[in-house]
């Protein structure tokens, strides 16, 4: 592309901010409060730079019109400023800086020493005043998109089943998906992988971070890359990585991809990660927002502004106080539902966004200006809620609208399965919605996330093959990720030829998948646990971008995914499995005998309450009375429905139960045992033999 001359911009207009083509030039604005001068860097095909300068700065804002300039223009910000890290001022005009705006970034970083704004100590040494432009993406110019023309899903809360994947991993080795397009957006969303998801029966896909990101340096040099991407650069900007070409095509690319999603009633939800940047602490890159404004983007330590505060375990936090920040926070997530069509965003360590001086706050500016937006506000809300710093874990603590991430959930399930319960009580709480989390503020019980398993830690597989981490691969030693696994190798640790080992490994899998569909809220599968994935025990692959962390579905277990299928297909048939409200655990309807909720125990009596607390109890039965459902459909009926008997026998015994008589039922058809996972329905007698570690489900006849 060719630049034209123009010497001295028109004036232009502070906003909207970014790169905004008219038709006939772009109209260029970069906020920045503490900046003495801007110019913006104009690059041709070539490579040539041509500098041109921003006169005109509008409540902070410095902007320009240049005509003649188009889609696919690349530039760069350089911001002139004070030198002063004791003051937390950081500006070095010699860094070329991304726009924060951009909608779409071309070329990648280079690790150079040239991309260190700081040439010794980077608390208060010297600037470092080598060009950094050579090692830097540009940013492209693009054309407004105009909106989505299609119609998006708006699958309700209670029907949702969410789906997290990563783009790569997995398309990159799908053999029905054409090999020039694996791993990309188009991979995504071809007729094959597609077909998967319709299949299974998942209602939403939770993709990994798709923000244009870079590599940690300290990574690059080790040769790995940070594969997770959970290292923004641009939160506007889908990443290039998943693309055919970063000349701007990846925007439409990732536009497709949710309209084919869509076509086949599946939402779109990003995990979005606003709470630090790529940039790191200190002694990181000048990519962009240090080098734009440090002390209006990031959170400083007060009484040492060259140091970050660091609740995110990643280097520094942006700073979500700030009026400039909420608002690109805003404008991003505005721009990812208006313009990219995406239905909803699950906020990596969203205890960081809440935080007001130092406590995390339900009433922080964050969460209020997102409750009041009429966009954002009606799109699905998924907070992950906890942060590495003090106070930071708050799960049950988030305001109305939000779901999260239940962690007490996971903790609890995997204790379950492990042989590590100490009593019932709070499992009783976990598999009916979380009422102790969820309801004293007038939330649903799909505001629980329910999840055993995620990117983060063991798949399902390695949680019944390993009792330890095993993440040599990583080359740190073994000494990153978790070592609260709360799993259980059922006696050997890894791969083993031992029949008996590999029978129960595989029950234990169908336990733990039917207690996440099974339980009311909304259930969340990591893609590949329906197919057996393993990573060979390595609980933290996020620098692995190899067939490690890719889906092999090549070996994936058929027996297991028709069992995912079918109990997919049973939550979906069965709205008592998907309560809108919570239980009352009595009668709600008048003339009815029974509670909406209750819970057994193997003699057929109703659990007591020194039996919630009883350390030694494994075995419990959960009914759902389907006739008192406290709901109404869109239409306002009532909507009734089967009711159903779960038995789990978490314990390392055989069980025989005694199943309850009238009035509960006059009897029962197994539905699904996990012991048995292909057998048909079947009628139950009075009483039930359930093997150890088992689940059943059963239909009541009345």
């Amino acid at each position: 592309m060719s630049i034209p001359h123009s010497p001295r911009p028109w004036p232009g207009q502070p906003f909207p901010l970014g790169a905004t083509w008219d038709g006939d030039g772009v109209n260029f604005s970069l906020w920045s409060s503490g900046a003495e001068g801007v110019e913006l860097c104009l690059f041709g095909d070539d490579g040539h730079e041509q500098r041109v300068r921003l006169r005109e700065s509008t409540y902070h804002v410095w902007h320009g019109y240049v005509p003649g300039v188009g889609p696919g223009q690349r530039y760069g910000y350089r911001v002139h400023g004070r030198w002063d890290p004791r003051a937390g001022l950081r500006f070095n005009p010699a860094k070329l800086l991304a726009d924060p705006y951009a909608r779409a970034y071309s070329g990648s970083v280079t690790y150079h020493n040239a991309l260190f704004a700081h040439a010794d100590d980077p608390y208060g040494g010297r600037p470092d005043w080598r060009d950094s432009a050579p090692y830097v993406p540009r940013s492209v110019v693009m054309a407004p998109s105009g909106g989505m023309m299609h119609t998006q899903p708006h699958v309700p809360w209670e029907d949702t089943v969410i789906y997290e994947l990563h783009v790569k991993g997995f398309t990159k080795r799908h053999p029905g998906v054409p090999e020039h397009l694996r791993g990309t957006y188009a991979g995504l969303g071809h007729p094959a992988a597609i077909d998967h998801l319709v299949k299974l029966g998942i209602t939403a896909v939770e993709l990994l971070p798709v923000h244009h990101m870079v590599t940690e340096p300290w990574l690059a040099d080790r040769g790995h890359v940070n594969y997770w991407g959970y290292n923004t650069l641009g939160y506007f900007a889908p990443d290039s990585r998943f693309a055919a070409a970063d000349d701007g095509t990846q925007v439409t690319e990732f536009r497709e991809m949710v309209a084919s999603l869509h076509a086949a009633g599946i939402e779109v939800i990003l995990d979005v990660v606003y709470n630090h940047t790529a940039e790191g602490d200190a002694y990181g890159p000048t990519l962009a927002f240090r080098g734009i404004d440090n002390r209006g983007y990031y959170r400083l330590m007060p009484g040492q502004p060259s140091h970050y505060l660091d609740y995110t375990g990643c280097g520094n936090t942006l700073d979500a106080r700030q009026p400039a920040v909420l608002q690109m926070l805003m404008d991003s997530l505005r721009y990812w539902v208006v313009e990219m069509g995406v239905d909803g965003f699950r906020f990596d360590l969203a205890s960081a966004l809440a935080r007001s001086m130092h406590d995390v706050d339900r009433l922080s500016a964050f969460m209020a200006v997102v409750h009041q937006d009429p966009i954002v506000s009606r799109v699905k809300l998924i907070a992950e809620p906890w942060d590495v710093g003090a106070g930071g874990y708050q799960v049950g603590n988030f305001p109305p609208l939000w779901t999260e991430w239940n962690g007490r959930y996971r903790d609890v399930v995997r204790d379950l399965w492990r042989g590590a319960s100490t009593g019932m009580a709070e499992l009783g709480y976990r598999l009916s919605g979380s009422s102790d989390l969820y309801q004293d503020d007038g939330r649903r019980p799909y505001a629980s996330i329910n999840f055993v398993t995620a990117h983060d830690g063991f798949t399902l597989r390695d949680l019944v093959s390993y009792n330890y981490k095993h993440n040599e691969g990583n080359d740190e030693g073994n000494r990153d990720g978790t070592d609260d696994n709360r799993s259980w190798n059922c006696g050997v640790e890894g791969e083993t030829r031992d029949s008996k080992i590999n029978t129960l490994r595989a029950r234990q899998i169908r336990n733990l998948l039917s207690t996440i569909i099974l339980s009311t809220g909304v259930p969340m599968i990591t893609a590949g646990d329906e197919l057996g994935r393993t990573q060979g025990g390595n609980n933290n692959a996020y620098s692995l971008d190899d067939e490690l962390s890719w889906i092999d579905w090549a070996s994936a277990d058929q027996g297991l995914l028709a069992f995912a299928r079918k109990l997919l297909a049973i939550r979906a048939a069965a709205p008592v499995l998907r309560q809108r409200s919570f239980f009352v655990g009595a009668p709600v309807r008048r003339g009815h005998q029974v509670s909406d909720l209750a819970w057994f125990r193997p003699d057929g009596e109703q659990m007591s309450p020194s039996d919630w607390h009883r350390p030694d109890v494994y075995t419990l039965g959960m009914y759902l009375d389907g006739q008192q459902i406290r709901g109404r459909d869109s239409r306002g009926q009532r909507v009734v429905d089967d009711s159903y008997l779960l038995w789990i026998n978490a314990g390392p015994d055989p069980v025989e139960v005694t199943l309850p008589g009238w009035p509960w039922a006059n009897g029962y058809l197994v539905v699904l045992d996990t012991e048995h996972p292909d057998a048909p329905e079947s009628s139950a007698g009075k009483t039930l033999n359930l093997v150890d570690h088992s689940v059943v489900l059963l239909r009541a006849e009345r």
